[in-house]
Order: structure tokens, then sequence, then C-alpha cells
């Protein structure tokens, strides 16, 4: 369901389309002026690529367990979970033993995920 009226939006994960990044990796995004919020659904096992982007980042690990790797050190998440990751920190993540479910928030918005 999508109200828009007068920048108000009022939505449901299972409405929106799933984007298949790459085999066990799906994304799903809602996008406001200059705020993004993307949930993320990972196979066990999956390695994101350690990176760092200008965008502030917070995300929220809503199922499963992750070993994120930040400025070259280790940290295991899990269910319930809140990081930071402030403009510019590196960072990764190994999904450990159950399929992981995160929803990232950004701002500003990723226009790198937009165009894809």
């Amino acid at each position: 369901m999508t109200v828009d009226a007068g920048g108000f939006q009022h939505l449901t994960w299972d409405a929106l389309a799933a984007q298949r990044l790459a085999e066990g990796v799906e994304r799903k995004m809602v996008t406001g002026q200059k705020l993004m919020a993307c949930r993320l659904r990972f196979a066990p096992g999956t390695v994101t690529a350690v990176h760092r982007h200008p965008h502030e980042q917070m995300t929220l690990v809503l199922q499963g367990r992750v070993r994120f790797t930040i400025e070259g050190n280790q940290r295991i998440a899990a269910a319930g979970d809140v990081l930071h990751f402030a403009s510019n920190v590196e960072h990764g993540a190994t999904m450990l033993d159950e399929e992981v479910v995160l929803v990232d928030i950004f701002t500003p918005i990723r226009e790198d995920f937009l165009s894809r």
C-alpha cells in the first residue's frame, strides 16, 4: 500500500518489488528526498566486499547473525542490534549460519543504488 499526500508515504515491504543483486542477495528500497531505507535478505555465507562511501549509514539487524569487518576490526551483530557507520568508514560483512535480514538507512540517498 502506498499513500502519498503532501510528503507522506505509507508502504509495506511486502508490496515493494525486490531487486536480485546477486545469488542469495535481494534488496527492496524506499526513498525520500534526503533519506533512503533498504531492506536486504542474504543467504547464509554471503560475503559483501569491504567498501566505504560518503553516505552516513545505520544498519538494523532484523534476523540472523553477521560478522562485520569495520576499519579492519571484526564484530558480530545479531537480531536486535543497530550499527552506525559514519561517512567513509570502511566496512564489509559475512553472513553466518542462517538467512540474514538487514535494514540499511542512508543519508544522503545512494544515487548509485537508484541507477541499477
